[in-house]
């Protein structure tokens, strides 16, 4: 069994993997029924643990830039209480979800926000077929909308100054909108990432290590963070029309209030920019459009871009993880190792926990396919409370089935149907239709069985 069953653990809005066919099992060839779906909590995760200095400057680059490289001249928001509506083909799992997200943008960021029932809304979040969304935008999972009240008015308005977010003086209205017809996980996903933009800041950096503000798409629920900046850009010091220089000002006072555990502000430090050679080959590994020879060109061009600047940060790492990931049906060698340097690099962070998960995960299912047991049990082991902390139940599911195959190559069946059957429940939410979720364990099961053969 080639390495190439190497397996992407995330929902769609993660960055996509190799191609994989498939032979799907029956359900019948297993001894218990799919459970229900398992979620989490939504409790408040892990608060950041940086320097306010350097938050004050991510939260100027956040601010004032799109993440196309647009200046954004003013900051805006929303200015008094805002509500939110759901309307469009509501999944069933939608509203539970929506309900926690709005609990802590009030508790964590301090955010006067509520959900209604209908009618207007600051903040509408329309479901509609993925294929729908994607004629307007056919390179996101979701996205977000200001002035517009559904597929209908963006269309009629798209190219406008209507829906341009630099020419805004307040915000008044935005509508999210969200694929109805995915997982749940990837529906939570897009709650939390097109909120928080319809709320906050509109740019992404790839530098940031613990931020859903990244286009790495490593983290699925806002982060201690993410909250962080929110609960800054509604601090009553700023106001919608500020320019970055006024916004700047008064920072330092309003994040050392907001945190005090990060300390004084002072002189706010230069931004650390990102080449744009270097974003452009990232797009096209993890695009669409490229021969798969274009993408791992794209790749190792990252590499070499990174290492050609002394980065030693998430984005060197997330270069050598898009290596690893475009070269496991044709170098499986090259891509455990390109994995291996990936780990190294995100376990030396502060708040990339949940990345080196990602990597160990990659490389505990190499090592399940070359029979090593121990070694990918220690690994999925390692990773799972991670995991657990950043509520994302995809990589969770597929590191306990790993861990289950493994704990079977050792002889140790009850544990490893133990570990089985709670990865189930975490599937059903982390990947949705049962096709999905017995397509997963095929995968694995099958990563298995070849180490078994040797």
């Amino acid at each position: 069994m080639s390495a190439a069953l190497l397996l992407s653990a995330c929902a769609g809005t993660t960055p996509d993997s190799v191609g994989v066919s498939r032979t799907l099992p029956e359900a019948a060839e297993f001894n218990f029924p799919l459970p229900p779906a398992t979620r989490f909590s939504g409790g408040p995760v892990e608060p950041a643990r940086r320097s306010n200095a350097q938050m004050a400057r991510d939260f100027l680059d956040l601010e004032f830039q799109m993440e196309s490289g647009r200046r954004v001249e003013r900051l805006t928001r929303f200015e008094g209480p805002v509500t939110v509506a759901m309307a469009g083909d509501i999944p069933p799992s939608a509203a539970a979800d929506l309900d926690l997200l709005i609990a802590r943008l009030r508790n964590e960021a301090g955010i006067d926000i509520s959900r209604v029932g209908s009618g207007p809304a600051s903040i509408t979040v329309e479901f509609r077929p993925k294929a729908q969304l994607q004629r307007f935008v056919p390179t996101a999972a979701c996205y977000v909308v200001p002035n517009v009240t559904g597929l209908a008015d963006y269309r009629a308005k798209r190219g406008s100054a209507a829906v341009d977010w630099t020419r805004m003086e307040v915000r008044t209205s935005a509508t999210v909108f969200v694929p109805s017809d995915t997982s749940p996980q990837e529906v939570r996903d897009c709650l939390h990432e097109e909120t928080a933009q319809a709320l906050g800041p509109l740019n992404d950096l790839y530098r940031l290590p613990d931020s859903v503000y990244n286009d790495d798409n490593f983290h699925t629920v806002l982060t201690g963070f993410d909250m962080l900046m929110l609960k800054v850009h509604y601090a009553p010091e700023l106001q919608s029309g500020m320019t970055e220089t006024e916004v700047a000002a008064v920072l330092p006072g309003v994040i050392a209030r907001a945190n005090p555990a990060g300390g004084a502000v002072g002189a706010i430090p230069a931004g650390s920019a990102t080449p744009r050679d270097w974003t452009q080959a990232i797009e096209t590994a993890f695009g669409s459009r490229a021969a798969l020879d274009q993408r791992q060109a794209a790749a190792r061009q990252a590499v070499a871009i990174g290492q050609a600047q002394g980065w030693r940060d998430t984005r060197m790492a997330f270069a050598w993880f898009a290596l690893g990931r475009l070269t496991t049906g044709t170098d499986p060698d090259l891509s455990a190792d390109a994995f291996r340097s990936a780990k190294t690099i995100y376990a030396s962070l502060p708040g990339c926990s949940v990345h080196a998960a990602h990597a160990d995960m990659q490389i505990a299912a190499f090592d399940l396919s070359r029979g090593r047991f121990r070694e990918a049990l220690a690994l999925a082991d390692g990773a799972i409370p991670a995991v657990r902390t950043a509520q994302n139940a995809a990589l969770l599911a597929t590191l306990l089935q790993i861990r289950a195959e493994a704990l079977d190559g050792l002889g140790r069946t009850a544990e490893a149907q133990a570990a089985r059957a709670e990865s189930l429940g975490w599937a059903r939410y982390g990947f949705g239709s049962d096709v999905e979720v017995m397509a997963r364990m095929a995968d694995i099961a099958a990563l298995a069985a070849a180490g078994r053969r040797g």
